[in-house]
């Protein structure tokens, strides 16, 4: 058997918080969406005024970077990317129903090695999205560090 770390709900909206807060900060309306190991929402919020069509793309981009234990981005990144024409994962965005998103804007939370879920915005340009995705890992790293608790607080996560 083997023990795990769970993400709960005061972690989920405590990542939420700093995103929307670094979104706020850099003018942009962000959808955010917190999933768990399973890939479903824990805390998906939409700011004011935020495309209407950002929490379900946000919650998509959570899903695939939890189930898959990578940054969304990665799966199109050149040279490499296995989404890319010709390599081993291409057409892997009509997965799961058209859930798979693989596009930037999907980070998975990883604590002490391991992903406990993930994180999903919508509503930014890639930086943008991608400046309030790592805001919202740094507050976990920052939430967690007096417990002892590592948890990776970049853009590019491949697990």
């Amino acid at each position: 058997m083997k023990k795990t770390i769970k993400l709960e709900l005061n972690e989920a909206r405590h990542i939420v918080n700093a995103a929307i807060a670094k979104a706020q900060a850099i003018g942009v309306l962000e959808t955010v969406c917190v999933v768990d190991d399973g890939g479903y929402p824990l805390v998906l919020e939409r700011m004011d005024g935020a495309r209407i069509t950002g929490p379900q793309i946000a919650w998509n981009k959570a899903f695939t970077a939890s189930g898959h234990k990578r940054s969304t981005h990665l799966f199109n990144q050149e040279p490499n990317g296995p989404g890319l024409p010709g390599n081993e994962a291409f057409g892997i965005q009509w997965s799961f129903e058209g859930r798979f998103a693989a596009f930037v804007g999907g980070y998975p939370i990883v604590v002490d090695g391991e992903v406990v879920g993930g994180i999903g915005l919508s509503g930014g340009n890639g930086e943008q999205d991608t400046a309030c995705g790592v805001a919202g890992l740094q507050a976990l790293r920052e939430l967690l560090a007096p417990q002892g608790m590592e948890v990776l607080a970049q853009a590019d996560i491949k697990k």
